[in-house]
């Protein structure tokens, strides 16, 4: 048989020995996609060309009969050397019964789990709250999700109220631990801030602490972060829990006595907005956020109801008694809210906590917050022996009975006969005289 020309194309049915100048002349024969040439050197290496020229190095071999085929490189990347090599390292892993796809497959991710584990190794608090945040947002109320937007943001932002003279916002209890690394935040990290933190806003470390604890039992139940945490959850100490103290129940509220020298100090305030919301918040009983979220289409005049947002039961509606609805009548329509802002376009007023503590000075109240107007109204109730249910269903509490909870539906015109008589009495006791039988001031509007 004589000898192929150098210039002829292989002979893709018989084994050659490959060399740069076969693998140069190797075509792909006319009407097929691709072709295989077989190297003489190392079983199941070939080289394959397309239909389209392009050449790559192959390994090729049967496992439990089926063929197995595995791309080596292109041969512009690849000695032929370098490719016998590799075939043969592929030809002892099918000996040893495995696919050398399943095999590279399985280093893959092995190579990723590692990498992964690494990243969670050097992630950062903040990058981890970031994750929580975003996947348990779904499930909070906008309060709740506020609460860590603020307790860990930053601080540094220019403001004009609110920052006792410092010109800027200071950061959160929890932003001090946002830089740290997930694995280095351990129970004496954590004792050591909560002590901190205690010295100087213990309120508001109690309740970064609550988050924190909530945060890292998600970290706990995560199969990315669970190997970070080892043990138990750690902000759930006794040092850091006694760093914090407990929080003193509160029981600021308004004497019977006290109603006069409030009413007459809070009605000269010079922002009438700020005056009406400081008494509709001691007429209503309700959350001094609830009363600021109030909107215009929250006024049923019809019906004389007021529509409340709250926190348990989404809303609930109450008596819209006589003087809170000349109150809301005199006021201005800024925008979509009662209590609107008169510095900022389409948003609400903001807690006057300020002013109502200018007023308390002048009437010479001691420690009365904005939620002591809420604790007062149901402490003056008792002066009329008005049902405890009453007063917490106006006021937005649970039931705290069985039959409150089953079996006490209180329309509203029911409501109304004992909240209207509440709001007479705190009136007569104010010393103000007011004829619940007047019509509501007609409402205007402003630009």
């Amino acid at each position: 048989m004589a000898r192929p020309k150098n210039t002829d194309a292989p002979d893709l049915k018989e084994r050659v020995n490959l060399t740069t100048g076969a693998i140069s002349r190797l075509a792909c024969p006319p009407g097929k996609q691709q072709a295989f040439m077989r190297d003489s050197e190392a079983p199941g290496l070939r080289v394959r060309v397309t239909a389209a020229g392009a050449k790559s190095f192959v390994y090729e071999a049967k496992l439990n009969r089926q063929t197995i085929r595995r791309t080596i490189g292109d041969v512009k990347l690849w000695s032929i050397e370098q490719a016998r090599t590799e075939a043969r390292r592929l030809a002892v892993v099918l000996d040893n019964g495995r696919d050398p796809r399943e095999v590279e497959r399985q280093q893959q991710a092995d190579n990723a789990a590692a990498k992964a584990a690494a990243a969670v190794q050097s992630a950062t608090v903040g990058e981890v709250w970031a994750a929580y945040v975003s996947e348990r947002s779904p499930h909070w109320g906008d309060l709740h999700r506020k609460d860590h937007e603020r307790l860990a943001r930053a601080g540094g932002e220019a403001a004009n109220r609110g920052t006792r003279g410092r010109g800027v916002t200071i950061a959160g209890p929890l932003h001090p631990l946002l830089g740290l690394a997930l694995r280095d935040l351990t129970a004496p990290t954590i004792e050591a801030w909560a002590a901190r933190e205690a010295q100087t806003r213990p309120t508001a470390a109690r309740l970064a602490w609550r988050l924190l604890k909530a945060f890292l039992g998600w970290c706990a139940e995560q199969p990315e972060y669970a190997p970070v945490l080892a043990g138990a959850n750690p902000a759930k100490t006794k040092k850091a829990r006694e760093a914090l103290g407990k929080a003193k129940a509160k029981d600021d509220s308004l004497l019977k006595e006290q109603l006069p020298a409030w009413f007459a100090a809070v009605r000269s305030i010079g922002n009438p907005t700020v005056a009406a919301y400081l008494q509709t918040l001691l007429l209503t009983g309700a959350r001094p956020g609830e009363v600021l979220a109030m909107r215009w289409d929250d006024l049923n005049t019809q019906w004389r109801g007021l529509t409340i947002r709250d926190k348990v039961e989404g809303e609930r509606v109450i008596p819209l008694t006589p003087y809170v609805h000349n109150l809301l009548a005199a006021l201005p329509r800024r925008n979509e809210f009662v209590f609107a802002s008169s510095r900022n376009e389409n948003t609400s007023l903001t807690e006057p906590n300020h002013a109502h503590d200018k007023a308390c000075k002048v009437a010479a109240i001691d420690a009365l917050t904005l939620h002591g107007l809420r604790r007062s109204f149901g402490t003056l109730s008792e002066w009329l022996e008005i049902p405890a249910g009453v007063v917490a269903q106006i006021q937005g509490h649970k039931p705290s009975a069985t039959a409150e909870k089953h079996y006490r539906v209180r329309p509203l015109d029911l409501l109304r006969v004992h909240h209207e008589r509440i709001e007479a009495w705190i009136l007569e006791e104010a010393g103000i005289v007011f004829d619940a039988k007047a019509a509501p001031g007609a409402l205007r509007a402003v630009t």
